[in-house]
């Protein structure tokens, strides 16, 4: 396999290492390990029918990782309708994914230090189920917000895990691994916009069970897991998870490049959440179809299960990432005026731009694997950066909301997404820079 799949072959030659971070690397897990490597309890590497039961974990997971936010999308106004919501408390509905992958993300380390990465993304499956199957039928705002969250949590917590999954039976094969998820996780958000709208008209028309339908997938998903629980490389999975916690640690606050990556990261999501959960609603207001509003949300997503695997092969390849990053919000600047000026006449070109804009996602987990020259490392800023950002990416699709009912349209809206390009690609040109973390810590 190719180096510049994981990390940059260049890193450790070129600069000199300190004492804690010679230390942290050691006690990482970053140097390929071979395909026959002992796990930490002395045992020989996984069977090949593990590495594939957990292939296919990996992409069951991944395809369930976007549903319940996109189908909601694509359903807004029946649900809106249905629940009586305001257009403001619509927004706040469209804030709580990112509110609960901040806050119960941060959980998944911990769970998987006690229980096991298995187990926990197993438990997530269990709760994204649950949640999808209740929601629609709680009858109320608060009900409905709060099994959302349910599904959410199991959502975060299962998120945060892949790479760690990928790292812990993959060690050899991270890059391929991670594009194989990162193309079903594409997937699944682009089908779930597509056809929920005609999945619900053919279940008689009925919203909930347009969104109720989804945790069939999701109970799909929990399958695979249940035998893996059982997998006696628990304690190896434990084991390295403790590795990165006893590594020296970084002041990774003080660093220009993990604030750049977590503003970077936070706008980014920005811009994917207020799409996935008003772009339906824009395009229905101009006048095109549901069922064609729902399509075009799904030409946005779709960008991505080509683009995760072109933009991280590209970005390794290259000292400094900031010309794809001005490239990635150059065509969101073009969609979005596309959005404002003439939102049904050149529908499809603005979702296929702002479907390429989106793929700054893909990016920013490839800048966040080369800004740091340790596993440990990595493991810490991509805590920071995700985690950071997503509480960033909050008010957006509140703010969205609240200025769509105040304005009585999307002028005002679409000229804030717009704006946000701005300091979005600031943020990732300074991201970009070919430094690492241990540089400026």
């Amino acid at each position: 396999m190719p180096e510049d799949e994981t990390q940059p072959p260049t890193r450790t030659a070129t600069r000199p290492q300190s004492p804690q971070t010679a230390t942290a690397t050691a006690s990482a897990t970053d140097s390929p390990a071979p395909r026959t490597a002992q796990t930490a309890s002395g045992s020989a590497g996984p069977a090949p029918w593990v590495l594939r039961l957990v292939a296919v974990g990996l992409v069951l997971t991944a395809l369930n990782l976007r549903p319940a936010i996109t189908s909601l999308g694509a359903l807004l106004e029946e649900v809106r309708d249905g629940l009586h919501m305001s257009g403001s408390l619509a927004g706040v509905l469209t804030s709580v994914p990112p509110l609960c992958f901040a806050v119960f993300g941060i959980m998944a380390p911990r769970l998987a230090r006690r229980f096991g990465p298995a187990t926990v993304v197993c438990a997530g499956m269990v709760a994204i189920a649950a949640g999808l199957v209740i929601r629609p039928f709680v009858g109320s705002t608060a009900g409905f917000l709060a099994a959302s969250a349910l599904a959410l949590m199991g959502i975060a917590v299962s998120n945060i895990l892949m790479p760690v999954i990928v790292k812990r039976w993959f060690p050899d094969r991270v890059g391929s691994m991670t594009g194989l998820y990162s193309m079903a996780l594409a997937l699944g958000t682009a089908l779930a916009a597509a056809v929920t709208v005609p999945m619900t008209d053919a279940l008689g028309g009925s919203w909930k069970a347009g969104l109720g339908i989804w945790a069939v997938l999701a109970a799909a998903a929990v399958l695979p897991w249940i035998p893996l629980m059982r997998d006696g490389r628990g304690a190896a999975g434990q084991a390295t998870a403790q590795q990165h916690g006893d590594a020296p640690a970084l002041r990774i606050t003080r660093s220009r490049t993990a604030w750049g990556l977590a503003c970077f990261f936070g706008l980014q999501a920005t811009a994917a959440y207020i799409a996935m959960g008003w772009m339906p609603q824009i395009f229905r207001d101009a006048g095109v179809s549901a069922g064609t509003a729902g399509v075009l949300l799904a030409v946005t997503m779709a960008m991505g299960v080509p683009l995760a695997f072109v933009i991280p092969r590209v970005a390794a390849r290259m000292k400094n990432q900031g010309p794809i990053v001005v490239f990635l919000c150059a065509c969101g600047l073009v969609g979005y005026a596309g959005l404002y000026f003439a939102p049904a006449g050149g529908a499809w070109a603005w979702a296929l731009l702002l479907g390429i804009a989106n793929c700054a996602f893909p990016l920013a987990l490839t800048m966040i694997g080369m800004r740091s020259r340790s596993g440990a490392g990595v493991v810490r800023l991509s805590a920071f950066a995700q985690s950071t950002g997503y509480l960033i990416s909050i008010p957006g699709p509140l703010l969205v909301g609240v200025l769509y009912q105040h304005s009585g349209g999307w002028g005002l809206p679409i000229a804030l997404m717009a704006g946000l390009m701005v300091p979005q690609m600031v943020a990732g040109i300074l991201a970009g820079r070919d430094r690492t973390i241990e540089d400026e810590c």
